[in-house]
């Protein structure tokens, strides 16, 4: 059972740890309102990984009958709403005056953001099924493997980000001035294109 847990606790560090638009979302997110603000994205993230595998666990055919029924709008709320975030982080930044005055989002609107966001991500969902079907759990899995690997997904999940936002908030007060604004737009680009191609998939 330790070894299950080691792996799945390896599986969730692997499916946090590409940067994609969830990863930047939380970077731009730490440099604006510190490790806490980026620390709840991916509490959030974590949280929505954790429901996937425990969705993947209660019963692998109708997880995955499940998915092909809703993948398509899935994509299209979920695209849509990375173009949104995406043109909001390109727009030109405020006056420095509306910088400083504005509160950076709150801890449960980060995490709820994040847990949406990963919820309408098809790759993500699809990933979960594969899992359990590599870990030979699709068919045999018992409530012990179940709870192992659940909790093991959500601990790796946790641990990247962790990592990822406490890593950022050291050096946030090291940077460069412009490179808040850098990262934001960056953050835009990233967001935008996933948004794109997940409409395009998706349609």
């Amino acid at each position: 059972m330790g070894m299950l847990f080691a792996t799945a606790v390896a599986m969730g560090l692997a499916i946090a740890a590409p940067l994609g638009p969830i990863g930047a979302l939380c970077i731009e997110r730490t440099l604006r309102g510190g490790f806490r603000a980026g620390m709840a994205g991916g509490l959030g993230t974590a949280l929505a990984d954790a429901l996937f595998a425990a969705l993947a666990a209660a019963g692998f055919a109708s997880f995955a009958a499940a998915v092909a029924m809703v993948e398509r709008p899935l994509g299209l709320i979920g695209g849509g709403f990375l173009i949104w975030l995406g043109w909001r982080a390109l727009r030109p930044a405020p006056p420095r005056e509306a910088v400083v005055a504005a509160a950076p989002p709150g801890a449960l609107a980060v995490m709820a953001t994040t847990f949406g966001l990963t919820l309408a991500n098809p790759a993500t969902i699809l990933s979960f099924a594969a899992i359990f079907a590599g870990l030979g759990l699709a068919r045999t899995a018992g409530p012990a493997e179940a709870v192992a690997v659940v909790t093991g997904i959500f601990t790796g999940s946790l641990l990247w980000w962790a990592l990822l936002s406490g890593t950022v908030a050291l050096l946030r007060h090291r940077l460069p001035p412009g490179f808040a604004r850098a990262t934001a737009l960056a953050s835009g680009a990233v967001m935008l294109g996933f948004g794109i191609w997940a409409l395009a998939r998706a349609v």
